[in-house]
C-alpha cells in the first residue's frame, strides 16, 4: 500500500502499541512501528502527522484498514521482524528517533 508515496521523506522512527504514546511523542513525518492493525492506528497516525506505518511481527491489516490508508495516502509496510528487531535494524541503518521519547 502506498506505492505512490515511496519517495516520501521519513524524518525519524518510533515504535508503540499504545496510541496515546503515539499522540504524545510522534513527530511529523516519522515512521510508526506497531503491532496493531486497526483503523484506530491509522486515525491516530494521521492526527499525529506520521509519515508511514510499518506493521511488525508479520501482522497484516484487513481490507478496511488498507482502504483507509489509501484514502489518506498513508504508506503501509509489513515486516516479519519484532518491534525490537525492526527498530534496531532501522537504527543501525541510520534512522533515529527524533526526541528519545518513543
Amino acid at each position: 500500500m502506498g506505492e505512490n508515496q515511496l519517495d516520501k521523506t521519513i524524518t525519524g522512527c518510533g515504535g508503540a502499541d499504545l496510541m496515546e504514546d503515539v499522540l504524545a511523542a510522534a513527530a511529523e513525518g516519522a515512521l510508526l512501528l506497531t503491532g496493531l492493525t486497526t483503523e484506530q492506528v491509522l486515525r491516530t497516525a494521521r492526527i499525529a502527522g506520521v509519515g508511514a506505518i510499518a506493521f511488525v511481527r508479520g501482522k497484516k491489516p484487513d481490507d478496511k484498514v488498507l482502504e483507509l490508508a489509501g484514502s489518506h495516502d498513508l504508506p503501509l509496510l509489513l515486516t516479519e521482524f519484532s518491534l525490537f528487531v525492526a527498530s534496531g535494524r532501522l537504527y543501525m541503518n541510520g534512522l533515529r528517533g527524533l526526541d528519545g521519547s518513543w
